[in-house]
């Protein structure tokens, strides 16, 4: 197998993250890529307004004697992170995470889960209260599903709020590999304060060692890819709104870390999670909110025009494949050390001497190929050059009115920062 150890002798530096194939960016631009709809739902005629999940779908049901029934199915899939790294991972119905389900407060729900792993596993509802023997838990509330088998779950629905559904069998093993989803439960009674829009985002970690195609259950902290909806920036759908709507963002949390969610441009309240939108007293304005392993948010804010970051405040976070237990090249001339390396390995280039933002340009012209299925540590254009980005980042574009891909924000005149060469001399130094 290929370790980080391995991977790193091509360059301490240079080759910190991996590198996309040269064609893989012949493309140029690949700023983003937006499949979010950019009309406002309707609302349902029970009152709510479906929630939508960036790069992923909600599971339809059908009423039978006034239940809803669902159907998922555990497998093994192809899932891609973006273009240049696609795995075997293990998920619902085709997808990592699985389908959104949503339903409403007092409803009941039948959920059929079909085994098509070759291992046993079982689905507990995270947060939902409900029936002991429908938790679950594999051996305590119930036997394992066994492969090829189908188990059903039936409850009433008695709660609202932001939840998640995972396996509770082999857990370690079957959430790294990618099963998850959220489990959507809209309040009977119409909110107060309603939103317009409303988001869910499943945040995970992976384990993809560079160079190979299966995640890495055994890993307890040095994760290399972080993602929102198991997709990586810039290939994680842009979240949009119009000027002044009410916007919710529901994010659940089924990673092996915490993860500080940072929105930038506004103030947003801190509304509720796994127990509902909380009373509005208990609502609390900040600017970055940590979801905790296990844990559920939802954050709300009035959206203000323009393209607006939103992404995990830990640095390493917003990086693709990052290499771990590298030596730190900053201050170091290379120049002679890049010379003999070279004689061994042709095409080696040294960086890092002067900070890796030099990365992302070397890799989008095609100087430092890494290994096969292995993402760029820095990607992502914006209208003014790279974002070196990646990982559990995308953008929030509000436009005071939305028709189509609404592009790159307008910023009117006099607002975008911009060079000087004319600094007072009287300032303070």
């Amino acid at each position: 197998m290929v370790n980080r150890r391995h991977f790193i002798l091509g360059s301490a530096a240079g080759l910190v993250a991996g590198a996309l194939p040269a064609q893989a960016f012949a493309a140029g631009n690949r700023h983003e890529t937006t499949h979010t709809p950019l009309t406002t739902p309707d609302r349902t005629s029970q009152g709510y307004r479906p929630v939508i999940t960036p790069n992923g779908r909600t599971l339809g049901y059908r009423l039978r004697d006034g239940v809803k029934e669902f159907h998922l199915i555990a497998e093994e899939i192809e899932h891609s992170f973006g273009d240049g790294t696609t795995i075997k991972a293990w998920g619902y119905n085709g997808s990592t995470p699985g389908p959104t389900l949503e339903a409403v407060e007092g409803d009941r729900v039948r959920i059929y889960v079909t085994n098509r792993l070759k291992e046993p596993t079982s689905v507990h509802w995270h947060g939902l209260i409900l029936p002991n023997g429908m938790d679950g838990v594999a051996g305590l509330t119930q036997p394992s599903i066994p492969p090829g088998k189908t188990f059903v779950y039936e409850f009433p629905l008695v709660q609202h709020g932001t939840h998640m559904y995972h396996p509770h069998s082999d857990e370690m093993v079957q959430m790294a590999m990618g099963m998850m989803g959220m489990f959507i439960i809209h309040p009977r009674e119409p909110e107060a304060n309603p939103v317009d829009r409303d988001y869910a985002i499943m945040l995970h970690n992976w384990a993809i060692h560079p160079g190979t195609y299966r995640p890495d259950p055994s890993i307890m902290q040095d994760f290399d890819l972080w993602t929102m909806n198991s997709k990586v920036f810039p290939f994680i759908d842009s979240l949009v709104a119009q000027t002044g709507e009410r916007v919710r963002i529901r994010m659940g949390n089924l990673s092996m870390w915490n993860h500080p969610m940072h929105v930038h441009g506004v103030k947003f309240w801190v509304t509720g999670g796994d127990g509902g939108r909380w009373p509005q007293a208990q609502w609390r304005t900040e600017a970055t909110e940590i979801v905790g392993v296990g844990q559920a948010r939802d954050i709300e804010f009035i959206a203000k025009p323009g393209d607006w970051a939103f992404h995990c405040h830990m640095a390493h976070h917003t990086m693709n494949a990052m290499g771990h237990d590298i030596p730190n090249t900053l201050g170091v001339n290379q120049n002679e050390v890049e010379q003999r390396i070279q004689a061994l390995v042709p095409g080696y280039m040294a960086m890092g001497e002067h900070g890796m933002g030099e990365h992302q340009t070397h890799v989008d012209a095609g100087h430092m190929p890494g290994p096969e299925n292995t993402l760029a540590m820095m990607m992502g254009k914006g209208q003014f050059g790279n974002m070196e980005m990646g990982g559990m980042f995308t953008v929030i574009k509000v436009r005071d009115q939305l028709a189509g891909d609404p592009g790159w924000y307008q910023h009117p005149a006099g607002t975008v920062a911009h060079e000087t060469d004319r600094v007072p001399n009287d300032l303070p130094k």
